[in-house]
């Protein structure tokens, strides 16, 4: 049995502020393709605590609707304990980004993802202003 072996990156994207959506899957199929793996996993990481990874069908109605289904399930509030601490008005970026999660794990079989024909990978800003995230991608397989 061969060992496996692993590759790393990483990648920038540039948010806008809250419920600005980035389709990556691109950049992760490229990472994927450059590690010569053809069997395996990929784990896709947003270094930070207020964005999020996931998978969803990206197209403009459900780029929208993730956002609002987000505040209406953590509204945005002075009221969470976060902003008793920091008054930084982002207490349900925090928490919206912890729902999602920050990663994502998807298979790659010949050498490419594993995804349906209408799933994207997505990086989804939850903070209240944008910024420079760094997201990890890191290839695990032979």
């Amino acid at each position: 049995m061969q060992p496996l072996e692993t590759m790393q990156q990483q990648i920038s994207v540039t948010t806008t502020g809250h419920g600005d959506t980035h389709d990556i899957t691109d950049q992760v199929a490229r990472a994927v393709s450059e590690s010569g793996m053809t069997t395996g996993i990929v784990n896709v990481f947003n270094v930070g605590s207020t964005a999020a990874i996931g998978s969803i069908e990206f197209e403009p109605g459900l780029r929208a609707d993730m956002p609002a289904i987000l505040d209406k399930l953590i509204p945005p509030s002075r009221n969470y304990g976060h902003e008793q601490a920091w008054h930084d008005g982002n207490g349900h970026s925090h928490l919206q980004a912890t729902l999602l999660g920050p990663s994502l794990t998807v298979p790659i079989a010949d050498g490419k993802l594993v995804l349906g024909t209408w799933q994207q990978i997505f990086h989804l800003e939850c903070d209240v202003r944008g910024r420079q995230r760094t997201v990890i991608i890191t290839v695990i397989g032979k």
